[in-house]
């Protein structure tokens, strides 16, 4: 193998690009080395990644060690399959074409990205415009029925993102979900799928 660089990621949009970049910035974080990667997005996003990645990803075996698929299994077009299913399938799809022995790894976020965004961080209030109101953000999603009483995290992320920004006149852009992922605490984080995003990156790189 004659790969010189660590890394190819291929996600939904540029929304992920920006999230991954910034949780990639924080290897110390992450406990792993510092990587060279590259990151690209789908022009069909999230049905694109889960239909062409393993066509798409085949012309770079010998150029990256190693390559993530990461998309929304909300908006994949395949909301009624089970996200394992999927990950093993297209797993499996990328190992058949050329990315053998563990090099290529998918996450299926469930429902979708945002739910990364809602970890329980004083960063988040302060990264989405609302450090300084009261009362704070989840007070305030709980008042308007968003998230609920005894939940960690909302039903519906993007939607209640969404509604935060608008409430403090923030319009979404990439440059939010970079800005959580360089700066919202890893410590303490539930989520399965960023879990194992962590995992299956100091397997590769620790």
């Amino acid at each position: 193998m004659d790969a010189v660089t660590d890394l190819i990621a291929l996600v939904a949009d540029s929304n992920m690009e920006n999230a991954l970049r910034g949780l990639l910035s924080r290897h110390q974080a992450l406990g792993i080395r510092p990587i060279t990667y590259d990151v690209f997005w789908h022009d069909k996003r999230d049905p694109g990644c889960w239909t062409d990645a393993h066509n798409d990803l085949r012309p770079y075996t010998r150029q990256y060690r190693y390559a993530l698929v990461m998309f929304d299994h909300e908006g994949s077009g395949q909301e009624p399959r089970r996200a394992a299913d999927l990950q093993g399938e297209l797993e499996s799809r990328l190992e058949a074409n050329g990315w053998p022995g563990g090099r290529a790894r998918v996450i299926v976020l469930e429902p979708e990205l945002e739910i990364w965004v809602w970890s329980d961080s004083p960063q988040v209030d302060s990264c989405l415009g609302w450090q300084t109101r009261q009362p704070d953000l989840r007070t305030w999603l709980r008042q308007r029925n968003l998230l609920a009483p005894d939940a960690f995290k909302p039903a519906d992320p993007k939607k209640t993102l969404e509604v935060a920004l608008r409430e403090v006149k923030t319009p979404r852009s990439s440059a939010i979900y970079r800005q959580l992922a360089e700066q919202v605490s890893f410590r303490g984080c539930v989520d399965p799928c960023f879990n194992r995003f962590r995992t299956i990156l100091t397997e590769w790189f620790s």
